[in-house]
């Protein structure tokens, strides 16, 4: 159960959980595609896996764009000639009541979330299928189980990719491809900074509050889930070569939510 020489392709990690995960996967040994829709912060995230040793690229990749999926996972065949896992990571968050939310903001997040983790997969399936098999693992929430105001959006997309887990699951698993979805609490990571003060101005609350009160109240020790936390959650899942961890949701959060 290992990660070592595999070649992982992790969207959105230049920033955030995604650069954790890298930082995780390459110092276990794999290879990794920083795939992220700024590239200078992608190459720079790279270039210091590789000063550490490990093997890095960068490919620039807006996962709402089929033809940037399409060209960033074939660079990346390119150069290491498979993919062994793919981490879709990459996201964003919108807080709007629903009255309130614009259009064009639910599309937006949608397009990222859904749009962008139908495309990886299937641009990095049709690699596998051709390998041998693969792990696809996919970023979800809390959220994915449970929702909370001013999120319909974010809550919305976060559920439908348990659909998409189980289902690629199913049809990965002629393949030796597995599929499961990390749903994390909340991690403090600057998408989680940009909402203290949103959803205090929205609820009328001290950002206090907002932390103490409506994002870890259900936690059993009050504590924000940290990266590491997911990175080893997904090195495990990753490493982990039977299909009897698959179509599965792991989540991880301190006991906000225990259940499947």
């Amino acid at each position: 159960m290992s990660v070592s020489g595999k070649v992982a392709l992790i969207t959105g990690s230049a920033s955030g959980i995604g650069l954790e995960l890298a930082k995780e996967f390459a110092a276990a040994g794999a290879k990794v595609v920083i795939a992220d829709l700024m590239l200078p912060a992608a190459e720079a995230a790279a270039a210091t896996l590789v000063q550490s040793g490990a093997e890095a690229l960068a490919v620039a990749m807006d996962v709402a764009s089929e033809a940037a999926v399409e060209a960033g996972v074939a660079a990346a065949v390119a150069r290491f000639g498979r993919i062994d896992v793919l981490v879709s990571n990459a996201g964003i968050q919108t807080i709007s009541p629903i009255v309130d939310f614009k259009f064009d903001d639910w599309k937006r997040l949608l397009a990222i979330h859904l749009d962008g983790a139908f495309l990886t997969t299937r641009a990095c399936m049709r690699q596998m299928v051709n390998t041998g098999g693969g792990t696809i693992l996919y970023m979800g929430s809390v959220h994915s189980h449970e929702a909370s105001p001013l999120k319909s959006a974010y809550v919305t997309a976060k559920h439908g990719l348990l659909g998409l887990a189980r289902v690629v699951a199913k049809e990965g698993a002629a393949h030796g491809i597995r599929a499961n979805i990390i749903c994390p609490g909340f991690v403090r990571t600057p998408l989680v900074d940009k909402q203290i003060p949103e959803q205090a101005k929205a609820l009328g609350i001290s950002e206090a509050d907002v932390i103490k009160n409506v994002m870890l109240k259900e936690t059993v020790d009050g504590e924000f889930t940290t990266v590491a936390d997911v990175a080893q959650t997904a090195l495990f899942l990753a490493g982990f070569e039977s299909a009897a961890l698959t179509g599965q949701s792991i989540t991880v959060s301190h006991g906000w939510h225990m259940g499947g």
